[in-house]
């Protein structure tokens, strides 16, 4: 059977959507214990670091709001986010410089990779809850254990999962950076 040029491209274009959406979604969540114990997440660049969830909390955390809506059009949030700046992790492992990147890693196989100016705050496309593109107020970017003053649930991407931040509420960025069930995250030379 010979496909239609016109739905080639068509096909393509849903594959991409499909592929992206997979950050946000949760219809392939990894087997996990009960309430994540032995859960410990490792970070790598000239230095290896494996860090409990305790060891998580113990650093100091960051707050701020977090808004994120998927390729497809669906949001989640808003919510209030407590984590460790993902800066401050990649300093434990040797830190980051201009040029490299972050590679944030999930049991599932989902990669993302942050550039150093998205590190920074810098490079994201935002919106406003209406999804409308606005200019980018100063964000962060953290590695999330709490969500609305509780524990990240597992179905919501926890112990441990990537959000984007702002002091601003109502700030809306792109769900495929919010990386689920992060298990490791390496620092990359350029």
């Amino acid at each position: 059977m010979r496909m239609r040029p016109a739905l080639f491209p068509a096909s393509i274009l849903i594959l991409f959507v499909l592929i992206l959406n997979a950050g946000c979604s949760s219809t392939s969540i990894p087997a996990v214990p009960d309430e994540f114990p032995g859960w410990n997440i490792t970070i790598n660049g000239s230095v290896e670091k494996v860090l409990t969830l305790n060891d998580i909390k113990a650093l100091p955390s960051v707050t701020g709001h977090g808004f994120a809506v998927s390729t497809v059009g669906i949001k989640y949030g808003p919510y209030s986010c407590r984590g460790v700046d993902l800066r401050d992790l990649a300093a434990l492992a040797g830190g980051v410089q201009t040029g490299d990147e972050v590679w944030i890693y999930a049991p599932d196989g989902y990669l993302w990779v942050f550039d150093y100016d998205q590190l920074q705050g810098q490079g994201f496309v935002t919106f406003n809850a209406s999804l409308k593109e606005i200019p980018s107020p100063p964000l962060k970017v953290i590695l999330m254990y709490e969500q609305d003053s509780r524990p990240l649930s597992y179905d919501d991407g926890g112990p441990c999962r990537i959000a984007i931040i702002s002091e601003q509420d109502g700030v809306v960025t792109e769900g495929s950076a919010w990386v689920k069930w992060v298990n490791r995250i390496e620092v990359h030379r350029k």
